[in-house]
């Protein structure tokens, strides 16, 4: 494995934890600032706040990073995390909160510039196998992360913040000092309007190959959502698990999300090719939703998870065929164009999936995974039917 890629996969799974490590004690230092228990109206707002701030931003950094390279804006996204831990570590006024994930928001291209650089050193036949390694570290992140964030949070509220803005740290030495340019830039004649935040999408939607592969690719972001969204709150509701009953199902998920990623991805590209491998991602997920959605015993949520994380299979392999409908030169502007597609998943979910599992909690509380499998239901002929066949031939 060589330096730059080692160098990117330690990026991504500092970023995960640091991530990580401050959502067990977020809504707690919320509560505390804002002096009363219920506090899920603020937290959805902060939450949307910072993905909404993405979805705008994040595509003109993308269009930046192929003109001034990956490391400077990867080094802004780092320091902008690294401000937002700190003012959330000692902000003694709500409104910093706010302020400091807008911060995070406007400079949150860590993610879509590392996997821009693990496109830039990457062929395209084994792009898909590193954007699982990609997953499998980030997964392992968000493992880890929680446990210790708790922890630290049980010690003081402000503790994960800390920890958080010391690993953020070491993310901008390894960029600044280990990590090498993956993107060397042309002379290219610039225009200002190419920062419209806008602007990357209308580019990414004069591509046709590129078209069904985002549309997939938000309808899957979106069922991913009931998960953070609903989780908790339906095996609570249906099998009255405990609080250390859901940790060990979370625990269990990232662990196995890492393995299927490291393990799984490249025998299964190598045998079905990149759209073999999305469609039996789909399929898994369907399955497990599905039987989610009517099972009766907490024994059978617990067996779903490996299905569950399965199923994440499909992500790398649609990395891997969105980064061949593009040039190398325009390799972060298109992930850009994803971490905004990602956003937007982000602000829609779990106002939509809260909302309906609201509605339906007093009658069926199974609604909200069925209306997952309508979803990728979808967004399987979409990959039958509307995939190129050029893609498909180069796998």
């Amino acid at each position: 494995m060589s330096r730059p890629l080692v160098a990117i996969l330690a990026c991504a799974a500092l970023e995960a934890s640091g991530i990580a490590l401050i959502f067990p004690t977020l809504p707690h230092l919320l509560r505390a600032m804002a002096g009363t228990d219920n506090v899920s109206a603020l937290y959805g707002a902060l939450l949307a706040l910072h993905a909404l701030t993405q979805f705008i931003v994040t595509p003109v950094l993308g269009v930046l990073s192929d003109r001034l390279g990956r490391r400077p804006v990867l080094l802004l996204a780092l320091a902008g995390s690294t401000i937002d831990y700190l003012v959330m570590a000692f902000a003694p006024y709500l409104w910093l909160l706010f302020f400091s994930r807008t911060i995070a928001g406007l400079t949150a291209a860590g993610v879509a510039m590392i996997t821009a650089a693990i496109a830039d050193i990457t062929p395209e036949k084994m792009r898909a196998h590193r954007f699982g390694l990609f997953h499998a570290c980030f997964g392992a992140g968000f493992v880890i992360g929680p446990v210790i964030g708790g922890m630290l949070g049980d010690i003081s509220l402000r503790a994960p913040f800390l920890a958080a803005a010391a690993l953020s740290s070491v993310n901008v030495l390894i960029a600044l000092f280990v990590l090498p340019e993956t993107h060397h830039t042309r002379h290219k004649p610039f225009a200002w309007r190419t920062l419209n935040p806008f602007a990357p999408l209308r580019w990414a939607l004069t591509f046709r190959a590129l078209i069904p592969l985002l549309l997939v690719f938000l309808l899957v972001s979106l069922v991913g959502q009931t998960y953070s969204t609903v989780w908790v709150l339906f095996v609570t509701d249906r099998f009255h698990w405990t609080a250390t009953d859901i940790g060990i199902s979370l625990g269990i998920f990232g662990a196995l999300v890492a393995l299927v990623q490291v393990f799984a991805i490249a025998p299964l590209t190598g045998r079905l090719g990149e759209r073999g491998t999305l469609l039996l991602g789909i399929s898994c997920e369907a399955i497990a939703l599905l039987a989610l959605a009517f099972a009766q015993e907490g024994w059978i949520a617990f067996a779903l998870i490996p299905l569950i994380a399965f199923g994440g299979i499909s992500a790398p392999a649609l990395r891997a065929l969105q980064s061949k409908a593009v040039d190398g030169d325009r390799q972060g502007q298109l992930q850009g164009v994803v971490a905004s597609f990602v956003s937007l998943a982000a602000i829609l979910g779990p106002l939509a999936f809260g909302g309906i599992y609201a509605l339906s909690r007093p009658g069926w509380t199974g609604l909200v995974w069925t209306i997952g499998v309508a979803i990728l239901a979808v967004a399987v002929p979409m990959v039958l039917l509307t995939l190129p066949k050029r893609l498909v031939e180069r796998e």
